[in-house]
């Protein structure tokens, strides 16, 4: 999913069915990130160049608070930097970067490789003033799955972790 793709053309249509509300358009851009807790899973929407993006609020890697991350670009690509251990997940795809070089490349260059898919990516809509998310239904677990259960949050609860939910970041 390109990154155009991410937020569709206001329009005076419905919203699809299986979308949820997430807020107002001018109050997300004005924030510039917002979390939800929307269906029992933890999102975060946030708008940068114009685009609004929607994924799971935490890592992949080990549940990083993604709300607290930067916005960068690598080899071209709009990345969320996590807070807690600097990986970098594309905000199109969900893709995991890495740097890595070629031992036998003389001499050696760093290059921008993918991991593949590891964070839950989802469509946020623009409906009007509103913005909506409908959440990736791609079969097979992704990484960032295993901190959207509630055993999960039972531990972070236990640590005594507050995270940013229904909170917005200037």
């Amino acid at each position: 999913m390109s990154a155009e793709d991410k937020a569709e053309a206001p329009s005076s249509a419905s919203p699809p069915p299986s979308s949820y509300f997430i807020g107002k358009k001018d109050e997300i851009i004005e924030a510039g990130r917002v979390t939800k807790l929307v269906n029992n899973r933890e999102v975060l929407v946030l708008h940068h160049d114009g685009v609004f993006h929607a994924m799971d609020m935490r890592c992949y890697h080990s549940g990083g608070i993604l709300f607290y991350g930067d916005i960068e670009e690598f080899n071209g690509r709009l990345c969320i930097v996590c807070p807690w251990h600097k990986y970098k997940i594309t905000l199109a795809e969900g893709e995991g970067l890495y740097q890595s070089v070629d031992p036998k490349e003389k001499p050696p260059k760093p290059r921008w490789r993918s991991k593949g898919v590891k964070q839950r990516i989802h469509r946020a809509i623009e409906v009007d003033d509103d913005i909506f998310v409908e959440f990736n239904d791609t079969p097979g677990p992704i990484e960032s799955d295993v901190y959207q259960t509630e055993s999960f949050r039972a531990r972070a609860r236990a640590k005594l972790e507050k995270p940013p939910v229904n909170t917005t970041k200037k």
